[in-house]
């Protein structure tokens, strides 16, 4: 699957490099958005790390917090469109999955820079429910805890008539998806000075 999703989306966040692309046209365009973070799902939105922690103890407490997690263990992974993008989203077994989203907004969020108003702000153009401005305000990001949807991006926003093109060009490209799929590590990733992701380390779930 991460070679699938490396050449789809032109970047490999695991070597940090980009990658060819299959040859199909506006493929690069409709993956703009999404090539910057590579192919991934994320658990804890991307976070700006306090002045008083460094990236080492960000590395131990990640480790520590995999130590302590079971992996998670779904039905299947499936094509499916969320909105107006193109993703692969699990079936089947999701609390499990959700659970250990939760762990990483909860036990890393000491290492988060608050969201300041700017930030705030910008968020709120969604229109985000009660809830979700409760989220918000707590842990920086409003989709998260039970809000969240775990989900790995094939594609940026595409029109109606772009969906059923662009269904039928990643199906084509897939290869099998598992099933069952099985969360049973988790990375920490940065971003670089050119504004691309990259993988700093991954670590098992081993709890």
């Amino acid at each position: 699957m991460a070679d699938f999703g490396a050449s789809w989306l032109g970047w490999d966040i695991m070597s940090g490099r980009e990658v060819l692309q299959p040859d199909l046209a506006d493929l690069r365009d409709i993956t703009m958005t999404p090539r910057k973070y590579g192919f991934h799902g994320t658990l804890k939105p991307p976070f700006r790390l306090t002045q008083n922690r460094t990236i080492a103890e960000l590395e131990q407490a990640t480790s520590k917090l995999a130590a302590s997690l079971a992996p998670a263990i779904c039905d299947n992974l499936e094509l499916t469109t969320l909105g107006r993008f193109l993703a692969l989203t699990p079936q089947g077994g999701m609390a499990c999955v959700q659970r250990v989203a939760q762990a990483c907004v909860r036990e890393l969020d000491a290492f988060r820079i608050p969201a300041d108003a700017p930030e705030l702000a910008r968020r709120r153009k969604a229109g985000l429910t009660a809830r979700q401005e409760a989220l918000l305000v707590q842990w920086g990001y409003p989709y998260v805890m039970e809000e969240f949807r775990f989900h790995l991006t094939l594609s940026g926003g595409l029109s109606s008539e772009q969906i059923p093109h662009w269904i039928e060009n990643a199906q084509r490209c897939l290869p099998d998806l598992p099933a069952p799929f099985v969360l049973d590590q988790i990375a920490l990733c940065g971003e670089r000075d050119d504004g691309r992701f990259e993988m700093l380390h991954r670590y098992t779930l081993a709890g």
